[in-house]
């Protein structure tokens, strides 16, 4: 079977779209009207010209395999609306038999092609003395700044907290600022966290104690790294900003099913974080995969919930073991037909206290859950599961998801029960994504 037989749903393109105004435009142009010449092959590319305002047609080309797209249109946004509206026309009827590509779409993806084999090209050798003493001089400034820190931390308590109101978020902006000077933007992150906490609402005082004894921890556990296990000195580092690169990880191939995908703005509003959750069909093993974008640029990598993607993950070490890369791709991504196994409520509690065990500092835990019913309530919404009389309250903090979300979660329950995958935590069970019963198809929760 060839890239081509297996078609995406309209759905699922359209979550490949940046914004709104891009998932409307490539919606109009997913009729045949605006396009000729159009193809595909049996690698899983796909292509063709759309007739726009001026008298060249855009010329667009995607890669299933990636999804990767090149268009001749001036758009900076990636997919941009031709190619959506070209994925939408494929995966309505199809391109017919799979043929040799033109020269205008070929040479992008022989491009791509030729990029792909230099990436698994042997890497130079290592001057492993001169990395050693760039370790070590890194290492001498992060300890100089979590010193420093470790004072800010000992001022605030001392002070009190009631006065971070009136402080304002430019004291922690600063603070932050010291730690990408000493090279270690996750403490970084961490800081400018703080300084959003007295603006976050009732209750606040708490949310900031927790965090500051959670830093504190960070902070002492950088310090005695020399001594720690090493599952746990990697996590330290990982959450100092000393993120491992997964070059010398092993592979794992597997068919990857995409479980959620969502962004995330910074503190500073500077960068834009896609988490890309994976679930592996034989390893059973969960992935989060994350791509950057500054603002306005939306990170390229985007896979459609619901698809399945045979593909390398290199699991990275520290961060409980979930964050990895991915690596070669044997195919083009392929829906998936039904919902993956889950657990109950309490099992997924058990599973995030297992996984603190290795990385104190996580938020959350990925979980699917099975057999739950979403409940409004006086005190919020609940998932709760009526045979083993479990229930997780649900977490909106952050938008995700927005409340008309959890409505949409509701419909699809209709009173019954419902698989839902999400991110369990301290405060709570995120739902990111569902499967209505008797439906193969996932939703979104927006």
């Amino acid at each position: 079977m060839n890239a081509q037989d297996v078609r995406w749903t309209a759905e699922q393109v359209l979550a490949l779209a940046p914004d709104d105004t891009s998932r409307k435009a490539g919606a109009k142009l997913g009729g045949a009207g605006p396009w000729s010449a159009t193809g595909g092959s049996a690698s899983g590319a796909v292509w063709g010209m759309c007739k726009g305002s001026g008298s060249t047609p855009y010329r667009t080309v995607v890669d299933l395999s990636g999804p990767a797209y090149t268009c001749s249109c001036p758009s900076r946004k990636f997919p941009c609306k031709h190619a959506l509206g070209l994925l939408l026309l494929w995966s309505a009827e199809g391109f017919g038999d799979p043929a040799e590509a033109p020269d205008w779409a070929g040479g992008w993806l022989a491009a791509r092609a030729a990029k792909a084999a230099a990436r698994t090209a042997p890497a130079k050798p290592v001057d492993a003395e001169a990395a050693r003493k760039r370790a070590e001089r890194r290492a001498a400034r992060i300890d100089a700044g979590v010193t420093e820190l470790e004072q800010r931390l000992a001022d605030l308590l001392r002070g009190g907290l009631a006065g971070q109101e009136q402080a304002g978020y430019g004291a922690w902006e600063e603070t932050a600022a010291r730690m990408v000077d000493a090279q270690a933007p996750g403490l970084a992150a961490r800081a400018r966290e703080l300084g959003t906490i007295p603006s976050s609402g009732a209750g606040w005082p708490g949310r900031m104690l927790e965090e500051c004894g959670l830093l504190h921890l960070l902070d002492r556990a950088w310090l005695g790294v020399s001594g720690l296990p090493e599952p746990l000195a990697a996590t330290v580092r990982a959450r100092v900003g000393l993120t491992a690169a997964a070059e010398g990880a092993a592979a794992v191939r597997d068919h990857w099913l995409v479980l959620g995908q969502y962004d995330t703005v910074s503190a500073d509003g500077r960068l834009i974080t896609r988490r890309i959750w994976l679930r592996g069909r034989d390893s059973g093993r969960t992935a989060l995969v994350l791509d950057f974008g500054p603002p306005g640029r939306p990170p390229q990598l985007a896979l459609p919930v619901g698809l399945v993607l045979e593909a390398e993950a290199r699991f990275r070490a520290g961060s409980a073991g979930l964050r990895a890369d991915l690596g070669e791709r044997y195919a083009a991504p392929a829906p998936h037909h039904g919902p993956p196994p889950g657990v109950r409520p309490g099992a997924a509690l058990d599973a995030y206290g297992t996984a603190l065990l290795e990385d104190p500092w996580l938020e959350s835990w990925p979980v699917v859950l099975e057999g739950v019913v979403p409940v409004p309530g006086e005190l919020g919404w609940r998932l709760a599961d009526p045979e083993a009389g479990e229930a997780l309250p649900v977490r909106t903090a952050g938008g995700r998801p927005a409340p008309a979300g959890l409505w949409q979660l509701a419909a699809l329950s209709g009173g019954g029960p419902v698989t839902v995958f999400g991110e369990c935590g301290h405060r709570g069970f995120t739902p990111l994504t569902a499967w209505q019963p008797g439906s193969a198809e996932p939703v979104a929760l927006g």
